[in-house]
């Protein structure tokens, strides 16, 4: 049910993601999964994927799902934007949910805010004809500006109007409507389809490594640091030795077009001399920030002596 990058094709048709042929639907912020959960059994026929930023919100509709045994749906633990472009194959999408989000009020957040232009044009790419995203709210000032972010494009028809019956139902939507809070409906039709290339993000097959020679330093402080790189930011967040040998760990967040992936890098003696690369962990995709992080360990290591033999990365 749950998928995980490095396993899965980008883009990825459908069929092979969910072992059947049926439309794809999309829910962003699934929340406890319980609007996916109405979705599966309204409709059996529908492909599922929900996208989530919050890991407790995935635990939760895994749990809510397996419960009700709903094999149609996989879920995703990070953000729509990359999920959109990276691994939804163009014109697949059959309609997206996107149910009371994060607002970000503050003027110096809304660039946070999913529904904008950018993203409207790039799921135009997506979506298939005839598809479109319904969107549902509390906050009147996001759906004005969502509104207007769409008709930038042109590549949409909007009907506002009453939400669906099952938005009504999930958790935040009962907590407005007991507060008495209006709540607001849109629906964007696809119109048009934008003229631009979208394509996945690069990913590699080799994994990224180095071999020094020398003798690996001890740590007694690590302060943070940070790489910038074309693209992105490796943030090096923790530094220290292995328990389980001779070797130094480094823990890195690797942040780059919407993927967020948190790496593990070892320094550890071999035969053949000191080994760079990555540790076992949360199997990550291997894109330029996480090559970027092996970079930036052997470059810390070579200032402190080492002598680099090799480079892959």
């Amino acid at each position: 049910m749950l998928i995980r990058l490095s396993a899965v094709d980008l883009p990825t048709p459908p069929d092979r993601l969910f072992g059947r042929e049926g439309p794809l639907v999309l829910e962003v912020g699934f929340g406890d999964g319980r609007f996916l959960a109405m979705l599966a059994r309204a409709h059996p026929e529908w492909n599922l994927l929900g996208v989530e930023v919050s890991a407790a919100s995935v635990a939760r509709a895994r749990k809510r799902l397996l419960k009700e045994r709903v094999a149609h749906a996989r879920l995703y633990l990070g953000h729509a934007r990359f999920v959109v472009r990276n691994l939804i194959p163009p014109k697949s999408l059959h309609r997206v949910y996107v149910n009371f989000p994060d607002p970000w009020p503050k003027k110096r957040h809304q660039h946070k805010r999913l529904l904008q232009a950018p993203f409207f044009r790039l799921l135009s790419t997506r979506l298939a004809d005839g598809g479109a995203l319904l969107f549902t709210t509390d906050h009147e000032e996001y759906f004005t500006f969502a509104l207007e972010e769409a008709k930038r494009t042109g590549l949409y028809r909007v009907e506002v109007g009453p939400p669906p019956p099952e938005a009504l139902k999930t958790k935040y939507a009962l907590k407005w409507q007991e507060q008495q809070k209006p709540i607001f409906h849109a629906a964007f039709h696809k119109a048009g389809e934008d003229a631009g290339a979208y394509p996945p993000i690069e990913r590699y097959t080799e994994m990224p490594h180095a071999l020094l020679e020398g003798t690996l330093p001890e740590i007694e402080r690590f302060a943070k640091q940070v790489h910038a790189f074309e693209g992105g930011h490796v943030i090096v967040l923790e530094a220290y030795r292995d328990l389980e040998g001779p070797g130094l760990i480094f823990l890195a967040r690797v942040e780059e077009a919407d993927l967020v992936q948190e790496v593990l890098v070892e320094a550890r003696p071999s035969a053949k001399g000191v080994f760079v690369g990555l540790k076992g962990f949360g199997a990550p995709l291997v894109t330029r920030g996480v090559k970027e992080a092996v970079r930036w360990v052997t470059a810390w290591l070579e200032a402190r002596g080492l002598r680099a033999r090799q480079r892959s990365y």
